[in-house]
């Protein structure tokens, strides 16, 4: 028997803290959610830990890769739509029961309802919501595809307008599109790329930064689909000889999900990119995105400043914007008035008042910065710096006593100097209000149900690697692949990051005609570690593979 309860487990066993455990109960008390499924929405803990966490607290077993069934069970009797609901699925069936893989052993509703529709009874394991979603997505395709596959095809013509909203408004294109949204959903992809060629409609995934090939879609359903995702983030369907813009927030299987899509008219119709942004309020905490304890205090340090620009750079993609938004949620406290202008607004944090740019009419970063402030803030998020005129006036905010956040696109943290200098900045007012920058990139993570070991040649300069603690010759993870990955080896991803502190030997190099090289040489010898380095040293705590690393980094 267990004793007490599992939020107290979990923050006796230092998985949670008291503060996150309270947005979880306010996420509860709101969505009328269970504890489990609260905390791992919020990506308090990740799937693998919230999982080993529940079985300890209730002492039963976890799912091991053998139990995993490769056929459907029981797919007569139960729903794969209440099984993917309530994160359960069935492993095995015989005279003694059903062996039940459940996410949450204390949600006995659901346990029983099973319980009572197969007439046995039930021996339940644990497992993460997204290994036992991935592995009904794997053994109960969807039909959707071939209801859609009778559907006439879209006329050629300016007058089918009518038409096409008629075919996408038709029950097979609409659940074809939410399976679409429900296959990246549950792949964990950050993007749906939906591309019209010459006789197919490619459908792709980013998962991990990388692009993966999905479902294939009827090729004369293309423009119906398209139109379909067009009438849910209320685009123009008539317009299809220019780039749209739109948003959408939309409820699929028990899930509401924020969208952003973009459409770009090619030589064979038009593609859709579809962002998949949950409407959720995530907890963003620095060490769970990878940054050191050392690395953390100096951030730590330099946001509790009372004013100073502090800068986070790197190219799309590379997870500048959940670096910021994780310093906003340190500094968000009542007696701080945070602003932000941004493009788009991608995590939405209760407390903070943030604005969307929109050029068309005239509201860019710098206009809007210029208005943000008359309204008395403490601290500034500038969403990038794209112009002179955007950063000068980030810049002067920071010398009169506000604290700036803002992203630049460099290659490295020392490339944040010189691009502002080159930009029109004062070399001697950048020197009094630069405080800190970090350059990251994202590296796969290495899934560690199938990961491999290693003894092989790491090819990076001998100064690296002797920093790092690594042999020429040295043991290391390599990816595999299996079920719970997809067969990619990887599972998530984290950053590898440099954080350079402006000293006095810094500030004495911000002048017009300083290189790149010379600043982060001066911040080497200051004891900063470049983003080659840390993503070395996670090489070597088994974290990711030297082959991400080198993707990633110039010093590769």
């Amino acid at each position: 028997m267990t004793t007490g309860t599992l939020e107290d487990f979990m923050l006796d066993n230092g998985l949670v803290t008291s503060a996150e455990l309270g947005k979880a109960k306010q996420m509860c008390s709101e969505t009328g959610e269970r504890l489990v499924t609260a905390i791992r929405r919020l990506g308090i803990v990740s799937g693998s830990d919230l999982a080993q966490a529940v079985a300890a607290f209730y002492r039963l077993p976890t799912v091991s890769e053998a139990d995993w069934p490769k056929t459907l069970v029981l797919g007569d009797v139960l729903s794969p739509r209440y099984l993917r609901e309530h994160k359960l699925i069935p492993l095995a069936v015989d005279e003694r029961g059903v062996l039940l893989a459940a996410a949450d052993p204390s949600h006995t509703d659901a346990i029983g309802a099973i319980q009572l529709a197969c007439g046995r009874a039930i021996e339940v394991r644990v497992a993460s919501a997204e290994d036992i979603d991935a592995a009904i997505d794997r053994l109960q395709p969807s039909d959707d595809a071939a209801d859609a596959e009778a559907l006439p095809a879209a006329a050629d013509g300016d007058d089918d307008v009518e038409h096409l909203k008629d075919l996408a408004l038709g029950a097979p294109v609409i659940r074809l599109v939410n399976q679409l949204l429900l296959d990246g959903l549950y792949a964990r992809a950050t993007d749906i790329h939906i591309e019209p060629f010459r006789g197919r409609l490619n459908v792709r995934f980013r998962i991990d930064g990388m692009l993966t090939e999905g479902r294939t879609v009827p090729a004369h359903l293309a423009r119906a689909v398209v139109s379909r995702v067009k009438i849910v983030s209320g685009l123009d369907i008539a317009e299809r000889r220019l780039p749209q813009d739109g948003r959408a927030r939309v409820r699929i299987d028990a899930r509401t999900l924020d969208l952003r899509v973009a459409t770009m008219p090619t030589i064979h119709g038009e593609a859709v990119a579809i962002r998949i942004l949950e409407n959720l309020q995530r907890v963003l905490d620095l060490s769970k995105l990878g940054f050191s304890d050392a690395e953390e205090a100096i951030l730590r340090k330099h946001l509790a400043a009372p004013h100073g620009l502090m800068l986070v750079t790197g190219p799309t993609g590379s997870g500048k914007t959940t670096t910021l938004a994780a310093g906003l949620t340190m500094l968000n406290e009542p007696h701080r008035k945070i602003l932000t202008v941004e493009d788009p607004i991608e995590y939405q944090i209760e407390g903070i008042n943030q604005t969307q740019v929109k050029p068309d009419i005239g509201m860019t970063f710098a206009s809007a910065l210029r208005h943000l402030l008359r309204h008395d803030p403490d601290v500034i998020m500038v969403g990038e710096m794209r112009d002179t005129e955007t950063a000068q006036i980030a810049v002067h905010a920071a010398l009169t006593g506000h604290l700036v956040l803002s992203t630049l696109h460099t290659n490295s943290a020392a490339g944040a100097v010189t691009r502002l200098l080159d930009m029109g900045v004062d070399g001697y007012l950048l020197a009094s209000c630069l405080s800190c920058v970090i350059g990251q990139r994202l590296v796969r993570v290495l899934c560690k149900s199938c990961r491999e070991a290693v003894v092989g040649r790491i090819d990076f300069p001998p100064e690296l690697m002797e920093r790092a603690g690594l042999e020429r010759e040295a043991a290391h993870w390599r990816a595999h692949g299996c079920d719970r990955c997809g067969g990619t080896g990887f599972l998530g991803r984290t950053c590898i990051v440099e954080v350079l502190q402006i000293n006095d030997e810094l500030r004495s190099l911000m002048r017009r005609d300083i290189m790149a090289g010379q600043v982060e040489d001066a911040a080497v010898r200051a004891g900063m570690s470049t983003m080659a380095l840390d993503g070395l040293r996670k090489v070597r705590a088994g974290i990711t593979t030297p082959d991400e690393v080198r993707r990633v980094t110039i010093e590769a």
